[in-house]
Formats: C-alpha cells, structure tokens, sequence
C-alpha cells in the first residue's frame, strides 16, 4: 500500500469513501462540484488531500493542512481532516498508515502540533486516536450555518 497526494482523478472513488455512513452517510458532492473545490484546495500554500491505494483501488483518504502561525514562536500547526477508509477495510492498519504519514508530515513541516477532531459519539475512533498517541485535550466548539 502507499500514501500519494491525491489526483483530481481519484476524486470518484473519494466521494464513494465519503458516503458511507458515519461521514457523510450517501450525500456527497457530484464529481465535477469535487473538481472545482479540489482545484482550489491545490491554491493553498500547504493543503493536501492523500489517498491510500492498495493497488488500484483507493482504500482510504485524509486531508492535511499545514498552516502558519505568528504565535508560538512562528512554529506552523497542522490540522487532519476528513480521515476515512473502505468499509471493507477497517481494521486492517490503513487509519493507523494514514495517520503516522500525516504526523511524519507535520514533523518535517516543523510543527509544533497537529490537531484533530472527532464526534464525541465515537468512541471507537477516540480510542484508535490514543493509540497513535493523540491526546485528549481541551473542548472543540463549533457553529454550525445553514447550507
């Protein structure tokens, strides 16, 4: 299995990671609205999409950002996002493959953190994220706006 950056034409097999349920549960984007947004995402500075692919077939996906800060010394931090892999693959050390890549990444960027946020309903996520020695810290707020 490897780690790549994402294609825009990986973007299908993406989508169809997204909508099982507990991420985004069959409502997706079409492809060519995907297009558009991945082609922007490419704009940032230090924001990625990586696919893990097991011979042809796209079994998980992340997204990275890597972002600046003026605080704390000028030290970059990292946000993981998005985190998902096949239905039919779970448990099988793709989340933990994906997750080492992504810190590997924030490493070298020279971050001081990476961060990440889970639904509280998810336990059994919780705990593969302790595993990967992710600690619980703080409270994640949010507002969420009509769409």
């Amino acid at each position: 299995m490897q780690i790549r950056a994402a294609q825009i034409d990986d973007l299908p097999a993406i989508l169809q990671l997204y909508a099982q349920p507990g991420m985004d549960d069959g409502k997706v984007l079409d492809v060519s609205r995907a297009e558009s947004i991945f082609q922007r995402m490419q704009q940032y500075p230090n924001y990625r999409l990586f696919v893990a692919q097991e011979n042809d077939n796209i079994v998980g996906s992340y997204a990275l950002l890597i972002m600046d800060n003026l605080a704390h010394r000028g030290a970059p931090s990292a946000i993981v996002e998005d985190v998902v892999v096949s239905p039919t693959r779970h448990g099988q050390g793709i989340g933990k493959q994906m997750m080492r890549h992504a810190m590997n990444l924030a490493r070298e960027a020279a971050c001081y953190k990476l961060v990440l946020s889970s639904n509280a309903k998810r336990d059994a996520a919780h705990a593969f994220y302790k595993s990967l020695g992710f600690d619980l810290h703080g409270f994640s707020f949010r507002v969420d706006f009509e769409s």
